[in-house]
């Protein structure tokens, strides 16, 4: 989500088929944008909607080979033709997110250009696996038609996090922005194994800051999986390469805190008590103590 201040909103997400995980249509109060989002196997149901026959831009996300999350971007003058092409051409998706606009708001200048900024963003992110090759040159538009794409991205960005895509968020931009009412900013640190790294809890996972240090060796004990994310940190340049140590060239925000520590340490790792804030307390002991505190206001 681009800077500046959050706004509370409402999102109504439309259950098309009656199940949680059916066919939805994502709507958001005082927008013109519409978000159809449907997995492969509901692809047949989907194609018959109205909004897939207009120009929009899609993702599609799923996951490597290894079981990273894997993202691809893309834009249609007509969302119906281009997603079917996609069954036999792309084998990674099991799920499309795809969005158009109500008023047909929409034309082929405004979905190139969105496709752009998206493929940009997940890009300079680098928290998934990006299937584009390189990033299309967004299409000239007038002052006011890059205005009203960009509010028209910027709204995008609020729903993608809500469908579990998170891929055009940098790590570091979360960072900044979870800081909300009630959060803890707390900077924690963790030294051990030859490791050495801070980060911060957000609200999706947990964040290992830049220049973190990583113990190049691996315990024999360490899960495969973890080998594996290392290897897919190593190929996308997110961890490098630094004597004895693997250095993060960039914030990258892990699912949780054991992870983020397990990577660092090389091994199986506890992430509630291996990350320390400044005084030594442990994630475990500030976890708890904001847990009694809100017990605490509760009571009163």
């Amino acid at each position: 989500m681009t800077e500046g201040k959050a706004r509370p909103t409402s999102i109504r997400i439309f259950l098309a088929d009656g199940v949680p995980d059916g066919l939805r249509v994502v709507e958001k109060s005082n927008w013109t944008g519409r978000a159809v989002v449907a997995s492969r196997s509901q692809l047949v149901g989907a194609i018959a909607r109205e909004e897939l026959a207009q120009p929009g831009v899609y993702v599609l996300t799923g996951a490597t080979d290894d079981g990273a999350p894997k993202i691809y971007v893309g834009e249609a003058d007509v969302l119906r033709d281009r997603l079917k092409q996609h069954v036999a051409g792309k084998d990674f998706w099991t799920r499309f997110v795809a969005f158009t606009s109500t008023n047909e708001g929409l034309n082929k200048a405004h979905v190139r250009y969105l496709e752009s900024r998206l493929i940009g963003l997940a890009q300079a992110a680098n928290q998934w696996s990006l299937d584009n090759g390189t990033v299309p040159s967004p299409p000239p538009l007038s002052e006011a038609d890059r205005a009203d794409a960009e509010w028209f991205l910027e709204e995008m960005l609020v729903i993608f996090p809500l469908l579990g895509v998170d891929a055009f968020e940098s790590a570091a931009a979360q960072a900044t922005s979870s800081g909300g009412a009630g959060e803890d900013v707390t900077t924690l640190y963790l030294n051990e194994r030859g490791a050495k790294g801070s980060g911060r809890e957000v609200g999706d996972g947990f964040v290992v800051n830049k220049g973190s240090q990583a113990r190049k060796r691996e315990l024999a004990s360490m899960h495969q999986y973890m080998r594996d994310l290392r290897e897919q940190l190593l190929e996308r340049d997110v961890l490098r390469e630094d004597g004895d140590h693997y250095v993060f060239a960039q914030d990258f925000r892990f699912g949780s805190p054991s992870t983020a520590a397990g990577v660092l340490v090389g091994g199986a790792a506890n992430g509630r008590t291996s990350w320390k804030d400044g005084a030594g307390r442990t994630l475990k002991a500030l976890q708890e103590a904001r847990a009694e505190t809100l017990v605490g206001e509760f009571d009163k």
